[in-house]
């Protein structure tokens, strides 16, 4: 299953740059949230990371929008490899 991660870091900003990305890119399923890059809180994220099987595919209009970190980011790639998740 193809699924999106769409976020933006304030109410402010607008999702539908990502959505229409991710929607163009087949995603049948796409999380999406307005929180801060530096919040520790992402539950869509959570959510998403806790729906996952083997053989899914994230989708990510970028690679900001999926960590708040590197660190972070590195973790989130490392848990995707070894679910045999995709990444694009």
């Amino acid at each position: 299953m193809n699924i999106g991660y769409a976020r933006v870091s304030t109410r402010d900003q607008n999702l539908e740059l990502q959505l229409d990305a991710l929607s163009k890119a087949g995603c049948e399923t796409i999380y999406q949230e307005k929180v801060s890059g530096a919040s520790a809180s992402r539950p869509e994220l959570e959510r998403l990371l806790t729906q996952l099987r083997t053989g899914d595919t994230v989708y990510i209009y970028k690679l900001d929008r999926l960590g708040r970190s590197l660190r972070h980011l590195l973790k989130v790639v490392g848990d995707l490899q070894q679910m045999g998740v995709g990444l694009v």
